[in-house]
C-alpha cells in the first residue's frame, strides 16, 4: 500500500464528507452545464492530494472540528479551476487520461466553470470566520495566477534560470500545497512555529512534486495520463530542459533554438530531446533535485511531535518522487 493510499484510509471519514461537500457546492440548479463540467473533472479519479494534505495538516496539529472540510473542499475548487483554465491556455486534449472539458464541450465552457467553482471555493473558506485562513487562501490564490502568467511570459525564453523555474514550481503548484498545509494547521492554533514548518512542508511537497511532474513529461509513459512531450512542444523551458542548455555546444543550442525557441518540432525531436538531455546528465540532475526538495518537505516536519500521521506524510514526500526510478 501506497503512502499515499494509507493517508487516504487514515483519513477516509473526513474525506468522505469532503467529497460530499465538494458535489453539494458544485450543483446548479440555474446552469446544468456547471455540474456537467466540474463532475467530469472531479470526478474523474485524481488523487484528491490537496484536500487531503488539509485534513492531515488539521489532524496532525490537533484540530477537532468541521471546518477542515470547508477549508480541503475550497482547496480542491481552486486546484480543479485552475485546472479547467490551463487546459484552455495549453489547447490540452487529455487530462487524467480521458478528453479534457474545453475538448468535450467548448473553451467558454471551461473558463465559466472555472470562475464558478473559484467563487464557491471563496464561499466555503468565509465559513471558517478566520480571516488570516481567508488571506492565507487568497494569496495562494494570487501567486497561482503569477505562476501561470510567468510560464506564459517565459515560454520559449532560452534564458531561463532555474531560479526562474523555481518561481514557476512555486506558484502553479507548490502555492496551493503550502496553503493546504497551512489553513489546516491554522485551524487548530499550534503557534507560529508548527504553523510554518507545516507551510515549509506544503511549500517544498509542491516543488519536488512539480520536477517531478515536468521530468515524466519526458521520461514517463503513457500512464502518466497526459501526452509526453507536450512541455516540448508547448515552448516550456523546464528544469531538464534549461540544464540542458546550460551545457549546450552550438549543435545543441541551434536544435532548441528551433524547437523551444521558434516552436519548430518535427518528428524524431522528442527522441532527440532525450539524447541531448541524457548526455548533458539532465534527467539525472532533475530527478536528484526533485529528491533534494522532497528531503526538505521531511525536513520540515521534524518540528512536529513524532505520530503515524506525521510518518506517512514524510513518507508521502518519498512517494512523489519514488516515480521517477
Amino acid at each position: 500500500m501506497t503512502p499515499h493510499d494509507r493517508l487516504a484510509l487514515a483519513l477516509a471519514d473526513d474525506l468522505a464528507k469532503v467529497n460530499e461537500t465538494l458535489h453539494s457546492y458544485m450543483q446548479s440548479d440555474a446552469a446544468p452545464r456547471i455540474r456537467q463540467v466540474s463532475a467530469h473533472l472531479i470526478d474523474a479519479g485524481g488523487k484528491r492530494l490537496r484536500p487531503m494534505l488539509t485534513v492531515a495538516a488539521a489532524r496532525l496539529c490537533g484540530y477537532d472540528g468541521p471546518h477542515h472540510i470547508h477549508l480541503a473542499a475550497t482547496v480542491e475548487f481552486i486546484h480543479t479551476a485552475t485546472l479547467l483554465h490551463d487546459d484552455v491556455v495549453d489547447d490540452s486534449k487529455q487530462r487524467r487520461g480521458r478528453p479534457t472539458a474545453n475538448l468535450l464541450w467548448d473553451n467558454m465552457s471551461s473558463v465559466l466553470v472555472g470562475d464558478y467553482l473559484f467563487s464557491r471555493a471563496f464561499q466555503l473558506m468565509t465559513i471558517t470566520g478566520s480571516m488570516p485562513i481567508l488571506a492565507a487562501l487568497a494569496d495562494a490564490s494570487a501567486t497561482i495566477a503569477e505562476g501561470e502568467v510567468l510560464q506564459l511570459s517565459t515560454a520559449r525564453d532560452l534564458s531561463a534560470t532555474p531560479e526562474t523555474y523555481i518561481r514557476i514550481a512555486r506558484g502553479k503548484t507548490a502555492a496551493l500545497f503550502s496553503a493546504a498545509t497551512r489553513v489546516g494547521a491554522m485551524l487548530a492554533e499550534p503557534g507560529d512555529a508548527i504553523v510554518q514548518a507545516m507551510h515549509d512542508y506544503g511549500d517544498a511537497l509542491g516543488i519536488a512534486f512539480q520536477i517531478a511532474d515536468d521530468l515524466l513529461d519526458y521520461t514517463g509513459t503513457d500512464a502518466i495520463g497526459k501526452n509526453r512531450g507536450d512541455d516540448l512542444r508547448e515552448g516550456k523551458l523546464t528544469l531538464p530542459v534549461i540544464w540542458a542548455l546550460d551545457k549546450a555546444d552550438a549543435a545543441e543550442r541551434a536544435f532548441w533554438t528551433r524547437t523551444i525557441g521558434k516552436g519548430d518540432v518535427q518528428d524524431g525531436d522528442f527522441d532527440a530531446a532525450l539524447a541531448i538531455m541524457d548526455k548533458r546528465g539532465s534527467l539525472l540532475a532533475t530527478a536528484d533535485e526533485a529528491r533534494r526538495w522532497a528531503g526538505l518537505a521531511k525536513a520540515a516536519l521534524q518540528a512536529l511531535p513524532p505520530q503515524p500521521l506525521r510518518e506517512t506524510l514524510e513518507e508521502l514526500a518519498d512517494y512523489v518522487v519514488a516515480r521517477l526510478s
